[in-house]
């Protein structure tokens, strides 16, 4: 059991540092296209932020955890766990490849919900909080869209309400912003995605009966905000590359803006309990203050292909899951 224990601890740690540096190009991309931190810097910089916020909270591991089923009555659970894993770290990897900023939260609940599906039947799976987890994650791109337009209307309006009309000056001004604003983004990152991890270890550590409950061990905290760290260090310049180039020209305003407003909704959501998909609030939030300053210059054509990722990631994953269940399950039980 505990070389089995060992097994899930490894992959889910994998899932958590790839998931670092899958993610990092969400919370510094916006401060690297408009040159506000170098890349090195700003690598190191998230990549110290997310280890902390990794550290802040559980409550969002609790509902990875224990809502999508029930690790102290469910069957089979270490096959579905280990499915669970490689399901999220594959789906990771390929988008990553190809430099689309997919949903790593969306890859684990979906993983999760067809390994389950696939080991312990229907009956099993907690569709009331499976649906829950799901309608967060359909809700918050939308509602930061929504607020990312409000937030940048409004600082716009203040700057031509201010008279100051100087590019340059304000260009100036907003770039030390987003150092502040990119930090933030990288805390409330780590305080939402690592905790995936952290849930997903505990489901493992419920049910192998080393606990019967769904708190975070500090060890657990530890090691999984190391591994986002670690992960964040290592950086992620294909998916920079499409967050901060291939949506939108991003100036300091619009960054600052998109920062701030998708650390607001992050943190709501986490002091909700909730996961959600950072990459998908970041971009959501890069096009709705985009959306202000330039509409026709969104590159809608890429908006698309990013949604489409969106909608697929879930399935896909739920499916990839349940096959290699099977396998595991055929070959290895």
């Amino acid at each position: 059991m505990l070389t089995i224990l060992f097994i899930i601890v490894g992959l889910a740690l994998l899932f958590d540092f790839i998931n670092g540096f899958h993610d990092t190009a969400n919370a510094i991309a916006t401060s690297i296209s408009t040159r506000a931190l170098t890349p090195r810097f700003a690598v190191f910089y998230a990549a110290v932020l997310n280890f902390v916020g990794a550290l802040y909270s559980s409550e969002v591991a609790k509902t990875v955890g224990g809502k999508v089923a029930n690790p102290a009555t469910i069957d089979n659970g270490v096959p579905i766990i280990i499915a669970t894993l490689i399901s999220a770290i594959l789906w990771n990897l390929i988008t990553w490849y190809f430099g689309i900023p997919s949903s790593s939260s969306h890859t684990l609940i979906g993983s999760l919900a067809g390994g389950v599906i696939a080991g312990a039947g229907t009956s099993s799976l907690n569709w009331s909080g499976f649906g829950e987890i799901i309608l967060i994650l359909v809700l918050s791109p939308i509602i930061a869209f929504a607020t990312g337009f409000i937030i940048m209307w409004f600082i716009r309006r203040l700057i031509l309400a201010s008279g100051n009309h100087s590019r340059s000056k304000l260009n100036r001004t907003f770039r030390f912003f987003q150092i502040l604003s990119a930090g933030l983004l990288s805390f409330s990152h780590g305080g939402n995605d690592a905790q995936k991890a952290m849930g997903i270890i505990v489901f493992g550590l419920v049910t192998l009966g080393y606990q019967s409950d769904m708190n975070v061990p500090l060890w657990v905290k530890i090691c999984a905000a190391t591994a986002m760290g670690l992960g964040t260090s290592i950086g992620g310049m294909r998916i920079i590359k499409t967050m901060s180039k291939k949506l939108i020209k991003i100036e300091p305003i619009n960054g600052f803006a998109s920062d701030l407003n998708s650390s607001l909704v992050i943190q709501i959501s986490t002091h909700m309990g909730m996961p959600l998909s950072t990459t998908h609030v970041i971009s959501s939030s890069i096009i709705g203050t985009g959306a202000v300053m330039r509409f026709y210059d969104v590159k809608w054509a890429t908006v698309t292909k990013m949604v489409m990722t969106w909608i697929i990631t879930i399935p896909i994953s739920m499916l990839l899951a349940f096959i290699l269940y099977k396998i595991i399950y055929l070959f290895f039980i």
